[in-house]
């Protein structure tokens, strides 16, 4: 070994030293100037948190301006997860439910509810009294991580009404937040149903925002921003409160007239437990939407437990939760006449001036053998020789039995579905495009639908072939079809009208909170029926004699009205519905030299429209003409009578 070695050594040493030294403040370097700005930011979002405030939802009004839905101030109680120690939550949880009255077990399970934001306080109790508030207040020292605070949440000043039609609000789930592109989070509360449901994002409004600052392990701090959240626009319904007030009650009292009166020779009581009210202004505007049975709205505001679901939605409550006016599906009785007659006319199946001997029976031609095949006017009433217009006045089966078999033997010159081209131009068998969830189409039976419906083997046809009994059946709303009651409505309103069938609407604007209008919801024409003025005035003759004829169905029901100041137009149905008892109806206009309102009854298990439907709807005509109202219109009128 030389003497220079150990100088070597230390000066290779020395250099790895230097480079070591080199690459450290090179590192250093980098960090603290090259990166620096990238750094912060990281830093900064790591210590910042954000979290929603929501905003109180817009309120509901109805067309002249009374408000249905509106939000109130409700105590709630809540705790900060984030505040709360292991060892404090059994103690706090104890005493809060000393304070509420609510088991220590149900606090616990409120607040384990991972759908809330950490950062933000678990609702643990709502509607909380002002002295437990103030109770909670004054101690405190004794509740740590406890917060009291008032929260909007909806009210109802009139009460229960048009719950189908204003619908519900609920906690989003999931699946609403992973559909809502990033505009709904974890505790929002969105529109669940009815009107709440399709204006959701007007309603709904801008939340606020709040920027908390929060230590390495993640406890609140500070608030370092906040943004106040802006209330949501309110909405107008074309709704009018004063006739849905009194569409419910004349539904539910006239399936209560109804109920456990026998019906035709039978002895077995009428069922009469629901039905549907629809009232439309003929530019397509609903004015009021009532179904049976219903829900009390203001009970279940504020959410419901799975307990008192079961009750709610259990096999035995009657469905109040299904709409019936949009959803139900009937059989349209003698209220469908308008469209065979109307495809009689248009077809030229028949003329203005054709009649017929209406001797109260008829027997389906051709091949047809049995009992089935004789069929009769109801009450076999023999109604004599009758035209289009008489037809329908006193509702002869007999006269449109025959236009169904007469149709049928002239497929080959007039088509095989003239009676179902027509009823697709009123809109039968397609939604009304109403906006309000879950619309049911309905399904209007043709001779080739019935044959891929075999080729299926369905259950709602007996067999691929078309008869000429099918064709007899369909004339008189019978043969394997259903409709909606606001498609029975908006049928009518187009007749009404001369031709324009409309959308119809459930809203007439949205406005901000001091009433600047946001946008205007005008009327949808979806399309245009040309209505003949002779076919028109033939109908026309005979919808207004079922209400002014002293032989109408609709007679008895009309007695005393003052139909020579306010004319009406209308058609009574009784539709057989097995295995339940027959479906009544009625459906009509006025005033019928210049349409306004069309009203629509359908009540199931209820027998005749013409005794239990029309009586309801004339008192609706008695609030819309302005010519029975006040304190003796509100008994129900009993009408008392036979026939469909």
């Amino acid at each position: 070994m030389t003497a220079d070695t150990p100088r070597l050594r230390l000066g290779i040493v020395g250099i790895i030293a230097l480079s070591l030294f080199a690459a450290l403040l090179t590192r250093l370097w980098y960090l603290q100037v090259l990166s620096a700005p990238e750094f912060r930011l990281q830093a900064a979002a790591n210590s910042i948190r954000t979290v929603d405030d929501p905003a109180p939802r817009g309120r509901i009004l109805d067309r002249n301006g009374k408000v249905l839905v509106d939000n109130r101030a409700s105590n709630v109680v809540a705790i900060d997860r984030s505040k709360l120690t292991k060892d404090e939550k059994p103690v706090v949880l104890k005493r809060l439910s000393t304070v509420l009255g609510v088991g220590v077990d149900v606090l616990s399970k409120r607040l384990d509810d991972q759908r809330v934001s950490p950062y933000t306080p678990v609702p643990v109790a709502a509607d909380v009294t002002e002295d437990k508030m103030v109770r909670l207040l004054e101690r405190s020292d004794e509740f740590p991580a406890v917060v009291a605070k008032r929260v909007a949440v909806r009210t109802y000043p009139m009460g229960n009404i048009a719950p189908h039609v204003l619908g519900y609000v609920g906690e989003a789930t999931q699946n609403d937040i992973d559909n809502s592109s990033g505009s709904l989070h974890l505790g929002d509360e969105i529109g669940k149903s009815g009107v709440e449901f399709e204006y959701d994002r007007d309603l709904r409004g801008a939340p606020g925002q709040e920027q908390i600052e929060v230590d390495a392990s993640g406890k609140p701090i500070r608030v370092v921003n906040r943004k106040a959240p802006v209330q949501g626009n309110d909405i107008v319904l074309s709704i009018d409160a004063d006739v849905q007030h009194l569409a419910e009650n004349s539904l539910a009292q006239g399936l209560a007239a109804a109920h456990g009166r026998s019906f035709q020779d039978t002895k077995k009581p009428l069922v009469a437990d629901a039905g549907a009210v629809v009232v439309l202004d003929t530019k397509g505007a609903v004015v009021a939407l009532a179904s049976y049975p219903t829900f009390d709205l203001p009970s279940i505001a504020n959410g419901i437990t799975t307990e008192e679901a079961k009750v709610l939605f259990g096999a035995n409550t009657g469905a109040p939760f299904f709409d019936r006016a949009v959803q139900g599906l009937f059989a349209p009785g003698s209220t469908w006449k308008l469209v065979t007659a109307d495809a009689a006319l248009r077809s030229g199946l028949i003329t203005p001036n054709f009649s017929l001997v209406d001797t109260g029976t008829y027997t389906i031609p051709g091949d047809c053998t049995g009992s089935a095949c004789i069929k009769h006017n109801a009450g076999s009433e023999a109604w004599g020789r009758v035209g289009v217009s008489r037809a329908l006045t006193v509702s002869s089966d007999v006269f449109f039995y025959t236009l169904g078999a007469q149709f049928w033997s002239n497929r080959k010159q007039l088509g095989d579905d003239v009676i179902q081209r027509q009823a697709e131009q009123y809109g039968f068998g397609q939604i009304t495009g109403i906006p309000l969830p879950a619309e049911a189409a309905g399904r209007v039976l043709t001779p080739k639908m019935k044959a891929d419906l075999a080729a299926k083997n369905s259950p709602l046809v007996d067999g691929p072939y078309w008869y000429t009994g099918n064709n007899v059946s369909l004339a008189i709303g019978q043969e394997s079809m259903v409709v909606t009651p606001i498609q029975i409505a908006n049928a009518y309103a187009t007749f009404a009208n001369n031709g324009d069938r409309y959308q119809p609407n459930i809203a007439l604007k949205i406005q901000r909170q001091d009433g600047t209008v946001v946008r205007e919801i005008t009327p949808r024409v979806a399309a245009h029926v040309d209505i003949p003025g002779p076919i028109h005035s033939a109908i026309l003759t005979g919808l207004e004699g079922a209400v002014s004829d002293v032989k109408g169905t609709a007679f008895n029901a009309f007695d005393g009205f003052p139909l020579d100041k306010w004319r009406v137009a209308g058609k009574t149905g009784t539709a057989q519905a097995p295995p339940k008892q027959d479906t009544a109806l009625f459906v009509g206009f006025g005033p019928a030299t210049n349409p306004q309102y069309v009203v629509a009854v359908v009540m199931e298990q209820s027998g005749f429209g013409a005794t239990s439907a029309a009586p309801v709807a004339r008192r609706l005509f008695g609030q819309l003409s302005g010519l029975e109202t006040g304190p003796g219109a509100v008994q129900f009128v009993q009408a008392n009578g036979a026939g469909d």
